[in-house]
């Protein structure tokens, strides 16, 4: 069990810019789930919180001796706050945090919104920017239209095309699984961008309210990443990393993996509201209301009191946190238990195994055989026989 002297220090903060959206995707976990307070909280996060929020960031740097923090700047749609107070609160935060701690911005968007301007103030700035996108348009628009209905890809493909002009600030893309859409043809969409990373995601889903599923006895999404992983390597062309399927390969080797959905290191990211409340995993939205709130604030709290908050402690405790069939399970090492919103359920809280449990194990051992047959040997990894 974690103890709240060794909890790990967060590294990357996640600013939620604007509590608003010019789309309106139906699995969305902020507009579309459980948790409906983004009705109650500022439209966007001001220069006071950011400033107090690159205080808190600063502070926390130097506590820990982090020579470098990453600055996601989140929504609802980011750019809805506009060019000049995005500019005040990139600067706002800088200001806080000591020179010699690097700041790594980035944002996140839906790409409908970019223009050269837009660039040239990350240009200035240096923020990278990531697009969601989930495929071409027949596979987009199946969840991500405007409130009027109509589709969203051709704004968000022309966003795209502009950032593929200024490589260095492109970050990538973010597309979240559908089982309707191929993933071949998804996935080869997806890559004709030249991201330099594609991330791929389950909807997100609980015990109690469960994913789409046409077959139940069928790992239908661990065989729709499967295929995916299988036309990512079948093209030598392709330079793009696929962050999942990537942390799949480091974690079965004994290596610690990129993103808190897999893997039982524990996280270190956190998320501060538009009116400076801090959140845990704010994808917990889709879990109930509150799930996510900690009750403190960048004004009044630091970032070390969070860091020792009960519902974080509970994401930290790694094994122990886990439901016993995962404690016994033989990949537990690389799956982690899943991501921590597909393990709730009302009756047990956190303490089952994800809802996407057997498509983990089926990706899980599609991969680790593949690589097998390729001559790989990493000592025997997690979930395989020494």
């Amino acid at each position: 069990m974690t103890s709240r002297e060794d909890t790990a220090p967060f590294r990357t903060f996640i600013l939620k810019v604007a509590n608003r959206c010019n789309i309106d995707c139906d699995y969305c976990y902020v507009f579309n789930s459980k948790d409906q307070s983004w009705r109650h909280l500022p439209v966007r996060l001001g220069v006071d919180v950011a400033r107090e929020a690159g205080r808190r960031i600063g502070e926390h740097a130097t506590t820990h001796g982090l020579p470098a923090v990453h600055v996601v700047l989140h929504g609802g749609e980011p750019l809805l706050a506009g060019r000049r107070q995005v500019a005040e609160l990139i600067e706002a935060v800088r200001a806080g945090v000591p020179a010699e701690v690097k700041v790594r911005f980035e944002l996140q968007t839906n790409g409908t919104l970019l223009t050269k301007a837009w660039l040239d103030l990350f240009e200035k700035h240096g923020v990278v920017v990531g697009v969601s996108l989930d495929g071409p348009p027949t596979a987009n628009d199946r969840h991500r239209l405007t409130h009027t209905g109509r589709s969203s890809s051709a704004a968000a493909v022309r966003g795209i095309e502009l950032l593929r002009d200024r490589p260095h600030l492109f970050a990538g893309l973010l597309a979240v699984v559908d089982l309707a859409n191929d993933p071949v043809e998804v996935h080869d969409f997806l890559a004709s961008f030249e991201p330099p990373v594609i991330d791929f995601g389950f909807p997100h889903a609980t015990h109690d309210d469960p994913p789409h599923r046409d077959n139940p006895d069928v790992p239908e999404y661990g065989l729709w990443m499967s295929r995916v992983y299988d036309a990512w390597l079948s093209r030598p062309e392709y330079r793009h990393s696929i962050r999942m399927l990537e942390d799949i390969v480091a974690l079965s080797s004994g290596v610690r993996g990129a993103v808190e959905t897999l893997g039982l290191a524990p996280p270190t990211s956190i998320v501060i509201e538009s009116d400076g409340t801090m959140e845990g995993v704010d994808t917990l939205r889709s879990v109930e209301e509150g799930a996510s709130r900690l009750g403190l604030d960048v004004f009044q709290h630091s970032f070390d009191e969070a860091s020792r908050h009960p519902k974080l402690l509970h994401r930290a405790d790694g094994m122990a946190a886990l439901a016993t069939k995962c404690q016994s399970c033989p990949l537990v090492e690389v799956c982690g238990g899943g991501y921590l919103p597909h393990r709730f359920s009302a009756a047990h809280g956190y303490r089952n195994p994800s809802v996407y449990c057997a498509d983990l194990e089926y990706l899980i051992r599609h991969v680790q055989d593949s690589l097998r047959a390729s001559g790989w040997d990493a000592h025997a990894p997690a979930g395989q026989a020494p």
